[in-house]
């Protein structure tokens, strides 16, 4: 076995150096672009700066103000079913309400309605994470280890479909619309499919392989939260049911804000409505399913149009047009410093 001090420079050995080699790259002698910064230089970058972000600003707050959206609040106007659904034990009874209003203008372009919530916090990191992405790809897997409890089995063991607190919290108000034209009344077409991305639609969500639906979840139940099981979420379109339903995506992509709005349905445009939705007397015929008093919550539904840079939100022009005006003003006090510390310098010349 060899010395530890062996492995020691002996007297009159030269030490090893740390030093790195003598070369270009490794001592940064290799040729590069240095900027040189100017006067001229610096303040042209802060004023073009400056000058594109208001630009862009004034463009986004324009295009965002071009929106038309009604928002309406039908919280107190469903006070009847508001209050049935307080006690849990009614949710097999049925309510409906409805909410009349009048267009005086038409809206026209392509029309979308949204369902709003307030006072819903989704940032919850228990609830955001209650959720098992495997189950949701239609794998056979074992939702005990998963992060759902405690909505993952009844206490018989029979597991839920899906599992987790943000499926069993599912918005499942139905709202339709009505458009009273003289003493007709027309139901508005309503699209309900292709309104969630196309990634969650094709990709994050598949329904279990199987002949049929029914099948696939055999040995499964709802959620405790839900009225019909998830293989009956949309009967009318067997492409639009199970996982791949279009409102149970929307509601599984959660929210950062406790107020927040996910889309609905889409105006469907034929007939009447095929340059989108008409001035004249309308109404909102809903069935009332999602208790929110617990929470002081509020509902509403939107119906608001969009444009190239998105809907009816101006905080995106509105930082632009902050920038933007930062970025002038900073470069005006440096012109103002540099044309005083200038004008010093010339006089003590002098």
């Amino acid at each position: 076995m060899k010395n530890k001090t062996s492995f020691l420079p002996q007297e009159g050995e030269a030490r090893p150096s740390r030093c790195p080699d003598n070369s270009a790259f490794k001592q940064q002698k290799l040729p590069a672009w240095k900027p040189q910064l100017t006067i001229e230089t610096v303040l042209s970058s802060f004023f073009l700066i400056g000058a594109f972000c208001l630009s862009v600003g004034v463009c986004l707050i324009l295009s965002a103000n071009s929106v038309r959206e009604i928002q309406f609040d039908y919280s107190d106007k469903c006070s009847d079913c508001s209050k049935l659904r307080e006690n849990s034990s009614n949710w097999n009874k049925e309510c409906h309400c409805s909410v009349n209003f009048t267009l005086k203008e038409d809206i026209l372009g392509d029309v979308f309605m949204y369902y709003g919530l307030q006072n819903f916090y989704q940032n919850h990191r228990r609830y955001v994470i209650s959720r098992s992405d495997a189950q949701l790809l239609g794998r056979n897997v074992n939702i005990q280890k998963s992060y759902c409890a405690p909505f993952t089995t009844y206490r018989n063991g029979t597991p839920m479909a899906p599992c987790g607190a943000i499926a069993n919290s599912m918005f499942n108000d139905s709202i339709d619309l009505f458009y009273n034209l003289n003493s007709s009344v027309i139901q508005v077409p309503l699209l309900k499919t292709g309104n969630s991305w196309w990634t969650d639609k094709n990709v994050k969500f598949r329904n279990p392989k199987s002949y049929n639906l029914s099948s696939a979840f055999a040995g499964t139940a709802r959620p405790p939260y839900w009225q019909k099981p998830v293989y009956l979420l949309d009967e009318e379109d067997e492409r639009n049911n199970g996982y791949v339903n279009d409102d149970f995506i929307i509601w599984m992509r959660v929210s950062a804000f406790a107020t927040f709005r996910n889309l609905y349905r889409r105006v469907r445009r034929v007939r009447q409505f095929a340059d989108g939705l008409p001035a004249g007397n309308y109404t909102f015929h809903i069935s009332y399913n999602f208790p929110v008093t617990k929470f002081k919550g509020r509902k509403h539904v939107i119906l608001s149009t969009v444009v190239w840079s998105g809907g009816s939100n101006p905080f995106l022009g509105i930082a632009y047009v902050v920038t933007g005006t930062a970025a002038t003003l900073t470069g005006f006090v440096i012109t103002a410093i540099h044309l005083k510390l200038r004008k010093k310098k010339t006089y003590f010349q002098k």
